[in-house]
C-alpha cells in the first residue's frame, strides 16, 4: 500500500500527509499521529483515492467536537472532508441540502435565513452534519432522526449510495451504522415559518445552552449519555465526582458532564478521568454510564 500512497502523494501533495498530528483537529487538543491523513478537496478526489488504495478500514474525522483521540494515534487511513463538502442550498422540492462537513450552526443559520423551522436546535450542536447524523445528535427534545430525509454516502470502496432516513435505525445518540463510509451530503426537512419566529426560537435555545454549559474552553461537549431515568450530570454529582481531576484534565464547575483540558492534559489523562467517574458512579449508584464522546486510536 505504501507504494501506492507514495504515488498518490505526488498527485495530492499536502492534502495527503504521513504521521500527521491529530491534536489540532479535535476540541480537546489531544491525540497522537495519523499514520496516513487525507483531506480530499472534492468528491472526485475522494473516490479516486479510495478506489486506488482500497483500504480495509477508514477512520473518519469530522469537526472533532465529540472525539477523544488517544496519544498513540490512529493506524491506517484517516480522512477529513475538505471545504467543498461544506455547503448549504435549498432544493426545488423544499429540502435543505447540506454537505457532510457543513457545521451544524451554519445549517441552522441557513434554515433561519430561509424561514424554515425545526432545525433551530442545530445551532446548539457543536460539530458537522455528518457526525450529527451518525451520533443522532440532539437537544431540547429534538434530534437528527426527526429532521433527516436522506443521506448520500461514499463507501470505503469508492461507491456512491443514497440511504433514506426510513431505512436507518436511530436510537438515543446513535444509529445502526458501521462507520466504513463517509456522509458527503444530507437532505433535511423543516416547516415554513416566519424568519423572525425562527430566529427568536434559535436565539432562545442558544442562550439557554450558554447559561447551562461551559463555552470557549477545551471540551468535547457532553461526556456521557443520559440514562433512561436520570441525567448523566445528576449521577456524577450524586456520586461526588464533580470535583475529580487527573493531571490537567478536570470536570467543569458549570456542568459536571463536561470534561475539560486545562491546557496540558493528555488523552490518557482524560480517558482516566472518564474511567474514574464511570467506576465511581457504578459503585455508588449501580448505574453504568456510557460515553457519548467517541474514544478512538491506540494507547
Amino acid at each position: 500500500m505504501m507504494t501506492i500512497l507514495e504515488e498518490l502523494k505526488k498527485k495530492f501533495k499536502n492534502r495527503l500527509l504521513f504521521k500527521e498530528n491529530l491534536a489540532k483537529y479535535t476540541w480537546f487538543n489531544t491525540g497522537g499521529n495519523a499514520e496516513v491523513f487525507f483531506k480530499p478537496d472534492n468528491q472526485e478526489d475522494l473516490v479516486f483515492f479510495l478506489r486506488k488504495v482500497q483500504p480495509k478500514k477508514i477512520t473518519i474525522l469530522g469537526a472533532g467536537s465529540n472525539t477523544l483521540i488517544r496519544d498513540g494515534g490512529i493506524d491506517g487511513i484517516t480522512i477529513k472532508l475538505g471545504s467543498s463538502f461544506s455547503f448549504t442550498n435549498l432544493t426545488s422540492d423544499g429540502f435543505i441540502e447540506a454537505g457532510g462537513a457543513s457545521l451544524d450552526k451554519k445549517v441552522a443559520d441557513f434554515a433561519a435565513e430561509n424561514s424554515i423551522t425545526g432545525l433551530e436546535f442545530l445551532a446548539c450542536i457543536p460539530g458537522s452534519i455528518g457526525g450529527a447524523i451518525i451520533m443522532n445528535s440532539g437537544c431540547y427534545d429534538q434530534d437528527m432522526s426527526k429532521v433527516l430525509n436522506s443521506i448520500t454516502i461514499i463507501t470505503k470502496n469508492g461507491e456512491e449510495k443514497i440511504i433514506q432516513a426510513k431505512d436507518i435505525k436511530f436510537k438515543y445518540r446513535g444509529t445502526n451504522f458501521v462507520e466504513d463510509f463517509l456522509i458527503t451530503k444530507a437532505r433535511l426537512k423543516g416547516n415554513k415559518s416566519s424568519k423572525s419566529e425562527v430566529l427568536a426560537k434559535q436565539e432562545y435555545l442558544v442562550s439557554k445552552k450558554k447559561e447551562a454549559q461551559p463555552t470557549r474552553i477545551k471540551t468535547c461537549g457532553s461526556t456521557f449519555k443520559n440514562t433512561q431515568d436520570k441525567k448523566a450530570w445528576e449521577l456524577i454529582k450524586q456520586s461526588g465526582c464533580d470535583n475529580f481531576r487527573v493531571g490537567s484534565a478536570r470536570i467543569s464547575e458549570k456542568h459536571c458532564n463536561f470534561f475539560i483540558n486545562e491546557g496540558q492534559a493528555t488523552a490518557k489523562d482524560l480517558e482516566e478521568l472518564i474511567t474514574k467517574v464511570q467506576q465511581t458512579v457504578l459503585e455508588k449508584t449501580k448505574i453504568s454510564l456510557e460515553p457519548e464522546i467517541k474514544i478512538i486510536g491506540k494507547y
